[in-house]
């Protein structure tokens, strides 16, 4: 026992001694702030004469004369066998080998046939009734006063369609000048022009009743202009045509303007019909209209008309006056 405790102590005499060397090595020491030193410049001692504003090159004293364009990174890859096809190059052939519809190589050719009737039926042969009036009007100035109708109107689809038109004129006391109507069949031949042929009646109390064969054009031409343009063919033998076209200036979504210019010629003289060859009229208007609805429009406005040729002087052999201006009243419907 006493052996172990002489063996014992000279340990616990060192642990002793460690424990007391770890009291803090600053204990006792005074600790003044010390001043503040300037920050060294790590540059000092070098020489900035040769060094201006700007940062220094990090490339400087580097040889650039090698250096050129960016290096390719697919220099030295073998691209031979890679096809470099434009992007809008054509489907290959064989993209077009099938059947224009899928149904086909499903279903025969009859029962394909009989649905797309019934789709054509069902969905794309719609018909359609209008009717357009498109002058009703009461005219005042040179020469009496008078009164004037226009209007046409059509059944069918969007295709084959059955057409009218009918026109007249006479005094507002009365007594009718002339007055024809029209039977068309009209087939579209593009999305904005109509084929049109069929036959015009005219009525005149005054003078004989004429037939035509008519064959005309009907459409809306570039910038909006509707043009309606015929030739007549009388069983006389009577060769005219006749050309309209009107145009729809909108002002705001009600007040419309609408200048109208018609043109008529004849291949011969006609006296019973107070026709001569050539340009025989002319007229041209511009009417100011109001929509109360998109289906009732009242208007007024001013029309010239001028007999031209020998036209002009069969009207003043009679007693008129080839040359005439009148202030109109009227109105503009559909339904």
């Amino acid at each position: 026992m006493s052996r172990l405790f002489l063996t014992l102590t000279p340990l616990l005499l060192a642990a002793g001694a460690a424990q007391a060397q770890s009291v803090d090595s600053h204990a006792g020491h005074h600790q003044a702030q010390p001043a503040t030193a300037p920050t060294v410049d790590p540059h000092a001692g070098h020489d900035g004469g040769k060094m201006d504003a700007q940062t220094a090159d990090p490339h400087a004293g580097h040889d650039r004369g090698a250096m050129g364009a960016p290096a390719d990174p697919h220099a030295g890859h073998d691209m031979s066998g890679m096809s470099m096809a434009a992007p809008n190059a054509p489907p290959p052939s064989a993209a077009l080998s099938s059947p224009a519809h899928a149904a086909d190589t499903v279903f025969d050719a009859q029962a394909m046939a009989a649905s797309r009737r019934l789709l054509i039926a069902e969905n794309g042969d719609v018909r359609t009734t209008g009717v357009v009036i498109d002058r009703l009007e009461a005219g005042f100035g040179d020469g009496p006063d008078a009164y004037l109708w226009d209007a046409q109107g059509w059944t069918g689809g969007d295709i084959h369609r059955f057409w009218w038109k009918t026109e007249g004129e006479g005094d507002l006391h009365g007594r009718l000048h002339e007055a024809e109507i029209q039977a068309l069949y009209s087939r579209a031949i593009s999305p904005f022009w109509n084929l049109q042929a069929g036959v015009r009646q005219d009525i005149r109390p005054d003078g004989p009743d004429t037939t035509h064969a008519v064959l005309g054009l009907q459409g809306l031409a570039p910038h909006w202009w509707e043009i309606d343009a015929a030739a007549f063919l009388s069983t006389r033998g009577d060769l005219t045509a006749k050309v309209e076209a009107e145009y729809d200036q909108r002002i705001t979504q009600r007040l419309i303007l609408q200048p109208r210019v018609e043109a008529a010629v004849s291949a011969r003289d006609a006296p019973e019909l107070d026709l001569g060859s050539g340009l025989s009229s002319i007229q041209a208007g511009l009417r100011l209209r109001y929509e109360f609805t998109r289906e009732f429009a009242p208007y007024v406005g001013v029309e010239w008309t001028r007999a031209l040729g020998s036209t002009a002087d069969l009207i003043a052999a009679q007693g008129d006056d080839p040359d005439k201006t009148q202030v109109v009243v009227g109105l503009k419907a559909w339904f």
